[in-house]
C-alpha cells in the first residue's frame, strides 16, 4: 500500500483520538486535516467513521472494569441497572433527533459560517459556565438520577450542530446541571460508547459498498492510531480536570472558529464537503 496513504491515515487517526473526547469538536478538526491532506473524498469520510470506532474502543478499555461490573450486575444489582438505564435515557434524544434531522443538518449547517459560529459560541458558553458559581450536587456518575440523564441527553443533542462537540456539549451541560467536573467528564465518556457506536454502525452500513479489503492497511493504521491517542487523551483529561477548568479549551474554540472562517473564505478548505 502507498506509504503516503498510511502516513495520512496515521495523522488523521491521531487527530481523531486527540479531539474526540475533548470539548473542541473532532469533526471540525477532521474536516480541516482531511482537506489539507487531500483525503476528503467519499472513502476519506468512511475512513473517519472507522477511526472513530478506534477512539470509542479506547474508552471501553479504560473503563473495562466498570463496564464489566455493570454488565455482570444487570440481572441483580440495582446500581448497575440504574447506571445502564441512565445511559439509555441519555442516548435517546440525540438518536431520535439525529435520525429525524441528520440530512437537513448536513445540507444546511455544514457551511463555513454555521460551523465557525458553533465553535465560537461554544467557546463563549464554556467561559460562561466556568465563570458562574458552580454548585455541585452530583459528585459521581453513580449518583445521577434519570432526570439528570435526560437533561444530559438533550445537552448532547446540541452536538448534532457541526462544530459544537459532543463531549463539550455533554460536559458543559453537566456543569450547568450541577455535576462535578469529574462526573460530567466521565458521563460524557460513557455516553459516547452507545452514541458513537450506533452512529458509526449506521454510517458504515450505509456506506458498506465503499469497504474494500484492499484498504485494510489504511483502516488498521488509522484505527490503532485513534485508539492509542484517544486512550492517552482520556487519561490526560481525567488528570487535568482534577486541578484545572475548561477555560483554555474555550479560547481554543474561539481561535479555531476564526481559523474556519479564514480557511473557508480564502478557499483553503471546503467546509461544505462534509
Amino acid at each position: 500500500m502507498d506509504q503516503i496513504i498510511l502516513i495520512k491515515a496515521l495523522i488523521l487517526g491521531v487527530v481523531e483520538g486527540l479531539t474526540e473526547f475533548l470539548p473542541v469538536s473532532s469533526t471540525g478538526h477532521l474536516i480541516l486535516a482531511g482537506d489539507l491532506l487531500h483525503f476528503n473524498d467519499e472513502k476519506g469520510k468512511l475512513f473517519e467513521i472507522v477511526i472513530q470506532c478506534g477512539a470509542i474502543l479506547a474508552v471501553c478499555w479504560e473503563y473495562r472494569a466498570k463496564i464489566s461490573a455493570v454488565i455482570a450486575g444487570l440481572g441483580s444489582e440495582r446500581a448497575a441497572q440504574r447506571f445502564a438505564l441512565n445511559l439509555v435515557i441519555a442516548f435517546i434524544p440525540a438518536a431520535v433527533l439525529g435520525l429525524a434531522f441528520a440530512n437537513a443538518i448536513k445540507a444546511q449547517l455544514f457551511q463555513p459560517l454555521p460551523v465557525a459560529l458553533a465553535f465560537i459560541i461554544g467557546g463563549v458558553v464554556i467561559l460562561w459556565a466556568e465563570r458562574r458559581k458552580h454548585t455541585v450536587r452530583i459528585q459521581e456518575v453513580e449518583d445521577l438520577r434519570w432526570t439528570d440523564a435526560l437533561k444530559l441527553g438533550f445537552a448532547q443533542a446540541f452536538a448534532l450542530i457541526p462544530g459544537t462537540s459532543r463531549s463539550g456539549a455533554t460536559i458543559i451541560g453537566g456543569l450547568f446541571f450541577g455535576l462535578s467536573r469529574k462526573a460530567a467528564t466521565e458521563f460524557s465518556f460513557f455516553l459516547a460508547i452507545p452514541t458513537l457506536f450506533a452512529a458509526s454502525g449506521y454510517e458504515l452500513y450505509k456506506e458498506r459498498a465503499l469497504l474494500s479489503f484492499d484498504d485494510w492497511g489504511m483502516w488498521a493504521v488509522g484505527f490503532v492510531a485513534a485508539f492509542v491517542s484517544a486512550f492517552l487523551c482520556v487519561r490526560w483529561l481525567l488528570r487535568y480536570i482534577s486541578h484545572h477548568d475548561f477555560t483554555p479549551f474555550a479560547w481554543y474554540r474561539i481561535a479555531f472558529g476564526l481559523v474556519v472562517l479564514g480557511t473557508a473564505y480564502s478557499g483553503m478548505v471546503d467546509w461544505t464537503a462534509h
